[in-house]
């Protein structure tokens, strides 16, 4: 068995990022070194063939899952469904799709982007729900394509693939407004992520254009969990905050937890209080009374994802696009 390209990064003395930008005739390294790499690793049977992969076009595309917080990310149904999107494109495109979660708490960020540089990597979808433009920008240092989902950053020089967050707010208030003919409250997230700044945007959008003052709506904080959610809506009930008719959450998990505290306080839903959430989660058909909700088409924004990263790793462009899939409202019994 040859040797490993971290193994002769060992045994010449040289870090394993200069081995690599060698191995791959990438600049970083001095011609002297560069002759030296590949001389003693030819010498040790290290598999040329990898970096052939590489040319071809060949080779794994990671997913990599960044965690920040864990407080979105821990419900994993979410994203299995971008996952098997990703999947099913890069397969039919002769990819292996490899999964790599990194906990930015706990897990030694560096080490990974080492290990990155040196591996099979073709290109990288990165899960960007949890993560910073600062991170975002230490994997485009690899010089390895990358499509970011599920966030945009305007001074990241890579692809995203979104869901269209305004849009999708939009609609669940809008649908509020002409269904109860009162202005809707906003049950927000109490943890903040672009993608909740965007549906309130969406939300706002709607109060204004049904000539409604934004400063006048309802609006409580709540943990974006059903047990946070639950706890956080009992208390407000309890305290006797005022109460809107009608609510649109920032997602499903939300509106369930709310939902389960109005009902334990004695209100009915939606005769008392409408709710609409957003991600349509399987929880949301289960609870009584069903949740009305925006519906994302995750499979197909991972199939976009990994379509959009195939083509730069085929056909490599200096420019960019920023995708946002749209969204459709489901009718339950919430609302």
């Amino acid at each position: 068995m040859g040797i490993t390209a971290r193994a002769l990064a060992a045994k010449l003395g040289l870090s394993a990022t200069a081995v690599s930008m060698a191995l791959n005739n990438k600049p970083g390294v001095s011609a002297e070194t560069r002759a030296y790499v590949l001389r003693e690793a030819e010498k040790a049977g290290y598999d040329f063939s990898k970096l052939a992969l590489k040319k071809n076009h060949s080779g794994s595309i990671y997913c990599i899952i960044y965690r920040a917080h864990n407080a979105i990310l821990n419900y994993t149904p979410i994203f299995s469904e971008l996952i098997d999107g990703m999947e099913q494109e890069c397969r039919e495109n002769g990819y292996h799709l490899k999964t790599l979660q990194i906990y930015e708490k706990i897990d030694d960020f560096h080490k990974y982007m080492e290990a990155l540089r040196i591996s099979d990597c073709a290109g990288i979808i990165l899960l960007g729900t949890e993560s910073t433009a600062e991170v975002c920008q230490n994997f485009l240092s690899l010089s390895t394509p990358v499509v970011l989902v599920d966030s945009y950053f305007p001074t990241a020089a890579c692809s995203s693939i979104l869901m269209n967050n305004v849009q999708g707010a939009y609609l669940a208030t809008s649908f509020l407004i002409n269904s109860f003919q009162k202005q809707p409250g906003h049950l927000c997230s109490s943890y903040k992520i672009e993608n909740f700044s965007q549906r309130s945007a969406g939300y706002a959008k709607a109060i204004r254009e049904h000539g409604m003052s934004i400063g006048t709506s309802i609006a409580h904080e709540l943990s974006p969990s059903i047990e946070g959610a639950f706890a956080d809506m009992l208390e407000i009930i309890d305290r006797k905050d005022n109460l809107a008719k009608c609510y649109f959450a920032d997602n499903d998990l939300i509106a369930i937890g709310a939902i389960k505290a109005f009902k334990l306080r004695g209100y009915k839903i939606p005769e008392d209080i409408a709710l609409i959430g957003f991600d349509n989660i399987s929880e949301g058909q289960v609870i009584d009374p069903p949740l009305t909700t925006i519906d994302i088409p995750r499979k197909f924004m991972g199939q976009t994802a990994a379509c959009q990263l195939i083509k730069q790793i085929k056909h490599p462009t200096m420019h960019t696009v920023k995708i946002e899939v749209s969204t459709t409202l489901i009718k339950r019994f919430s609302a």
